[in-house]
């Protein structure tokens, strides 16, 4: 499973793609609005060179005539830019065209199965359905996640990944793995959740106390 952090927060970004564990970056109009940039075209260009993996930037426009333009200057930004587009009618005609260029697109807002098919007969790079979404109005996201893997799994020709969004903890990430989903994009603080554990720490301390007893260095 590939990892994407969901953030806009360059600091974030560069202190996680250390760790050499970070495939991606997504990024939306909140996060961005978030992280209080002056512009948001030089931000994606300085998340593209830190990470070499795709970074979603998403249009602005709900229309096809201004969501391609800004889809094609999205994309003039760097090659590892996704141009990220709502899943309503002119989205998805605005995916069609771009990947037809040769443009990776993240197909974002989606809360159905029968939503998750036709951001894939549209030739999608990614589909991102929102899992925290669903569970906040008494539905159940994982379920979502199992029944668009389903499906993709029974069309070969499927090319789009699943990429589970709305990660609000590490139990989110771990199911959509045993589902075969195959990309998760994580808030940095869930991502640091999947590092903790208590019996690592307790057993870490126990080695260091021994260690400490030996009197020895390695260095």
């Amino acid at each position: 499973m590939k990892f994407f952090v969901d953030t806009a927060d360059v600091k974030e970004i560069k202190d996680l793609a250390a760790t050499g564990l970070l495939d991606g970056v997504t990024t939306n109009p909140s996060l961005v609005a978030k992280s209080g940039a002056p512009s948001f075209l030089k931000l994606i260009e300085e998340i593209c060179g830190i990470v070499s993996g795709p970074v979603s930037a998403e249009v602005a426009a709900t229309d096809y005539e201004t969501m391609i333009k800004e889809g094609r200057k999205l994309a003039n930004i760097a090659k590892n830019v996704a141009v990220k587009v709502p899943l309503t009618q002119d989205g998805l005609r605005v995916c069609k065209e771009l990947t037809d260029d040769g443009i990776m697109v993240n197909v974002t807002l989606c809360f159905s199965a029968a939503q998750a098919i036709l951001a894939a007969k549209a030739g999608a790079t990614f589909i991102s359905p929102f899992v925290g979404r669903l569970d906040d109005i008494g539905q159940d996201g994982l379920k979502l996640i199992e029944e668009i893997v389903t499906i993709y799994q029974n069309y070969p020709d499927f090319e789009t990944e699943v990429l589970v969004a709305s990660i609000r903890h590490p139990i989110h990430l771990t199911e959509s793995a045993k589902m075969g989903a195959h990309v998760a994009t994580i808030p940095p603080d869930v991502i640091r959740k999947l590092f903790a554990h208590p019996l690592t720490d307790k057993g870490l301390a126990a080695f260091v106390d021994d260690w400490k007893k030996t009197g020895q260095t390695i260095l």
